[in-house]
């Protein structure tokens, strides 16, 4: 969903009462602790938005063989869940003006991530909202299902 159609609907959503979660990442190749992740991510209200990062900000980010999946195809295969309300694909670094823009209720990310390294919080925090930090589940990454998948290196 474009990002107009996304703040569009979220307006709806908190004009009806709904409590509106965000979240945003990579999610390249899914694994269960994505589908985890976004489960509690969604249970901490009433409809879960996530905001994925288009190809060139992951290349940058975690190097040139990622992402795997372009980022349409990761949306889409987001969208598909059920827990999973609206996808929106942003193009910046950070998720920080789109966060800006949705005006979420709830912002979740990673235990991973440190509070004071969340961006959007302060966004949050100034309309009374929530920032949530969920556990991370342990033997699941993107990285090393890569590795797994590649084997090992040559000479071992």
């Amino acid at each position: 969903m474009s990002r107009d159609a996304c703040v569009a609907q979220v307006r709806d959503w908190q004009v009806e009462g709904r409590t509106v979660v965000f979240t945003n990442g990579v999610f390249d190749i899914l694994h269960p602790g994505h589908v985890r992740y976004l489960a509690a991510a969604r249970a901490e209200g009433d409809a879960l938005v996530v905001g994925v990062n288009v190809d060139e900000t992951v290349r940058a980010a975690k190097g040139p063989d990622r992402p795997v999946h372009p980022a349409a195809e990761r949306a889409e295969l987001l969208a598909a869940l059920e827990v999973v309300d609206l996808v929106t694909i942003f193009e910046e670094p950070t998720p920080a003006s789109l966060i800006e823009a949705v005006q979420p209720d709830v912002l979740v990310k990673g235990a991973d991530w440190p509070l004071d390294q969340i961006v959007g919080r302060e966004t949050v925090w100034a309309r009374g909202g929530r920032v949530v930090r969920v556990a991370t589940e342990e033997g699941h990454s993107t990285t090393n299902i890569i590795r797994k998948i590649a084997g090992p290196p040559e000479g071992v």
